[in-house]
């Protein structure tokens, strides 16, 4: 993804405010990779400063980040997140999970409980146990509060260093050459430091993050399986400076983690649906060559196994939709919804496919009978309103949108929508007001001051609307001072 010029400035404008982090990393080596950033102390920030610290890299991180805003993908790492933290006492429970569209098998955390997960790490898993003990690890280097440690042994004059070098990851993710650029300027000897103190924080990690795959119904032995694998495809690439190595994966680590495992009673563990589904959805959109992806996938069907069929089926639905064959990609989808009827997803890429056929009536009645079977759900309201409102029911389309805004209100996707259909019945000043927040939770600040601007300049409004759009202004300017004056 092509990086904006100011993005150098921006980030490290955000990053700036992350003095007190440190660097946590887990990739496979030998790719541009996220960095790991550990837990807050409470000591140093409340948990209330954490969350806005975390908020505003969220923002920023969506600005600069391929960050993926598609509601299957998003829905299913939220809801994998929730299982592993809702199985037992772990401290805090305010996480959001969310996925990066980049191939480097990495994971890593921020403060206020904000967990990135790549879709290369999706892919690259083969059981959803294995991916479980990924973001199980990164929850508990937020839930043992690493950082906190961390403080208390380190000097201060290292937390510059560290935040530099975390900027020049998030640069390098999308330009390698700014990247490498701003680690050059870090002190290699104050990162080693670090590094050296986290050695320690990962066997913890390891150790909680097996716990809580336990307690929560999946293979603690995935994790030292996974282990091992990693291991192995490092060897594929070139050793990485040490400053920027992953958290290692030795020998003694490995055997470490599968000792523990051999505690727990052997079992077959199955995955789920859903993480079948979102493989196979990943699968379609990061393929460089759909007509290759598409024989393989005949293949596959061809030998009929009965494992997965659902998930490859649905793969295949969703490249022939790629490839423009929709009339095909129709009849597999109805095959999908005949055998899954309560499968949002099925319903949701059949009714956009009829959409584009040439009956596209029976698209909207195929979304209408999902919406009254499922009005919560994200991906079917996204999609539905989006249809009402190109078919010029924008009335129909802001009433669904207003029940769900009720429940989600930090849904970037949900303020653009509202911003087109007020743009459609005329009403302009909400238009602007809608369309501000959309840029707001996209990371665009200027932008959406620009538009709250125009808002209240707009004719028709309301006390009560020009004082919120007023106050609204404000908060973002507010904001805006501050990251200039980092």
């Amino acid at each position: 993804m092509p990086m904006p010029s100011k993005c150098p400035k921006r980030l490290r404008d955000a990053l700036a405010i992350l003095a007190v982090c440190a660097f946590l990393p887990l990739a496979a080596g030998g790719q541009n990779q996220l960095p790991d950033f550990g837990d807050a102390s409470s000591a140093t920030l409340s948990p209330a400063q954490e969350r806005e610290i975390g908020a505003l890299l969220m923002r920023e991180i969506r600005a600069y980040l391929p960050v993926m805003n598609d509601p299957e993908i998003e829905d299913y790492i939220q809801n994998l997140g929730y299982r592993l933290i809702s199985s037992g006492a772990w401290g805090s429970t305010d996480f959001y999970f969310f996925v990066i569209a980049d191939s480097a098998i990495n994971a890593f955390a921020i403060p206020g409980g904000y967990i990135g997960i790549n879709s290369g790490l999706i892919i690259g898993t083969e059981s959803e146990s294995e991916l479980a003990s990924v973001v199980a690890h990164e929850i508990a280097h937020v839930t043992q509060r690493h950082i906190a440690r961390r403080i208390a042994a380190s000097e201060k004059t290292q937390y510059a260093t560290i935040a530099a070098v975390i900027a020049g990851l998030l640069i390098g993710m999308a330009n390698s050459e700014a990247g490498q650029a701003a680690i050059a300027g870090a002190s290699a000897a104050g990162v080693q430091s670090q590094i050296n103190f986290t050695r320690a924080n990962e066997q913890e990690a390891d150790r909680v993050g097996m716990q809580m795959l336990a307690a929560a119904g999946y293979d603690p032995r995935s994790m030292p399986t996974f282990f091992e694998k990693l291991d192995l495809a490092s060897r594929y690439y070139s050793k990485p400076p040490e400053f920027l190595s992953t958290h290692p994966v030795t020998t003694s680590r490995i055997a470490d983690s599968r000792g523990r495992a051999e505690q727990y009673p052997y079992k077959q563990y199955a995955d789920s649906e859903s993480y079948q589904l979102t493989r196979a959805k990943l699968r379609v959109m990061t393929s460089n060559a759909p007509e290759r992806l598409l024989r393989e996938l005949d293949s596959e069907l061809e030998e009929n196994r009965k494992f997965g069929r659902h998930a490859v089926l649905y793969a295949r639905a969703l490249v022939l939709a790629r490839l423009g064959k929709s009339d095909r990609a129709i009849d597999d989808l109805r095959q999908l919804v005949a055998a899954r009827p309560e499968q949002v997803r099925f319903r949701v890429a059949l009714a956009d496919q009829e959409l584009l056929s040439n009956d596209p009536r029976r698209g909207l009645m195929t979304y209408r009978e999902a919406y009254s079977l499922f009005p919560d759900s994200k991906q079917l309201v996204r999609g539905y309103a989006d249809a009402l409102i190109r078919n010029g029911e924008a009335r129909t389309a802001l009433a669904i949108l207003d029940d769900y805004a009720r429940v989600q209100h930090n849904d970037a996707t949900l303020y653009r929508l509202q911003a087109e259909a007020y743009g459609q019945v005329g009403k302009a000043m909400d238009s602007r007001m809608a369309l501000a927040e959309h840029f707001y939770h996209i990371g665009e600040l200027d932008a959406a001051i620009h538009q709250l601007t125009l808002a209240a300049n707009e004719p028709g409004g309301d006390f009560y609307k020009r004082s919120r759009v007023d106050a609204r202004i404000q908060e973002l300017q507010q904001e805006r001072e501050y990251l200039q004056r980092r």
